[in-house]
């Protein structure tokens, strides 16, 4: 459990040596990981295989769930320490199936970080028929930690990856499925992101001792995530140019799998469970009718307990099963 310090108390930056550029590495420069075991979702492409590659080179062993596992296998076949197991984000038998493999094999489980994702999807629906981007980026590393969680250590953290894209909407209650206006997958995306800033708030306050739950904004990065963006929105938007650079504020992957990993080791963050972070510091809270992405910071209402609570219960009951159940 998380102390008793109220929330939004605790979303405030630190000061870190760490900034916008440090990298993976830079982050676990003074950690031995030897012996620590890792589940990381996504761990095969952009920021989850980089994440993949900075635990292994630190004596740290990964488990690396994947809807491909032949392409993660190939992808990962040059990284020692790694075992790739099958798992659909979007589909809950297959991710209860994991959860289940992993607590047969009864190997402790050290850390957690939740970095795959999908962004800006076509309208569609999960196995279970929740609107895609919530369904797999909520709700399946949702019952992935409530599977996964009789595994974790005293002291192990769970890592799950928000966005700044959480600016573009709360989680809403009254409508998860985006159905009573024209499908925008920026919003559903938007929606998605403060579900999985809000999912570490409720976590961290009902994870037994000594877990902590935090949430990351990696930065702007060029990866696998923009593949159902066109050409034409990522010139609009500014992230590429017209030669299909990316554009230079962007970070490279190894910058942008810094935060998660700097969350997942920092000493620092033992008092702050449950905050969300950005460029290897706790974010500042901004006001919710904030627009500007560049400043950064977190909208209270990705990280407001009210709407933890709430958003767990809507969890516990679209997944049937509860973390930390007592």
């Amino acid at each position: 459990m998380t102390d008793s310090t109220p929330h939004t108390a605790r979303q405030e930056p630190l000061g870190t040596p760490f900034g916008y550029r440090s990298s993976a590495d830079d982050v676990l420069a003074e950690h031995d990981l030897t012996g620590r075991r890792a589940v990381v979702t996504g761990g095969y492409s952009g920021l989850g295989i980089e994440t993949v590659r900075a635990l292994t080179a630190r004596g740290a062993t990964a488990v690396v769930p994947a809807r491909r596992p032949a392409a993660a296998a190939e992808a990962l076949a040059d990284v020692d320490g790694v075992e790739v197991h099958p798992l659909d984000l979007s589909d809950l038998d297959s991710v209860a199936a994991f959860a289940r493999a992993l607590r047969e094999d009864g190997r402790p489980v050290d850390l957690l970080i939740n970095a795959a994702a999908v962004m800006a999807t076509p309208e569609g629906r999960t196995a279970q028929g929740w609107e895609t981007q919530f369904g797999t980026n909520h709700l399946g590393h949702f019952a992935l930690v409530g599977g996964v969680a009789p595994l974790l250590t005293p002291g192990a953290r769970v890592v799950s990856y928000s966005s700044i894209g959480h600016f573009r909407s709360p989680v809403r209650f009254e409508d998860l499925g985006l159905d009573e206006e024209e499908y925008d997958p920026w919003v559903a995306y938007g929606q998605s992101k403060s579900a999985n800033a809000l999912f570490a708030v409720g976590l961290d306050a009902r994870a037994d001792a000594g877990v902590h739950a935090y949430s990351v904004h990696p930065g702007g990065i060029m990866t696998e995530l923009q593949r159902h963006m066109s050409t034409e929105e990522k010139t609009a938007r500014g992230w590429i140019d017209a030669d299909g650079n990316p554009n230079p504020l962007f970070k490279t992957p190894a910058q942008g799998a810094a935060t998660a990993l700097w969350a997942a080791t920092a000493p620092e963050l033992e008092s702050r469970g449950g905050v969300y972070c950005e460029d290897c510091d706790v974010a500042a809270l901004v006001a919710d009718d904030t627009t500007d992405v560049r400043a950064g910071g977190v909208k209270h209402w990705a990280v407001d307990p009210a709407a933890a609570d709430r958003l767990w219960a809507l969890s516990v009951e679209a997944t049937g099963v509860e973390p930390f159940a007592s």
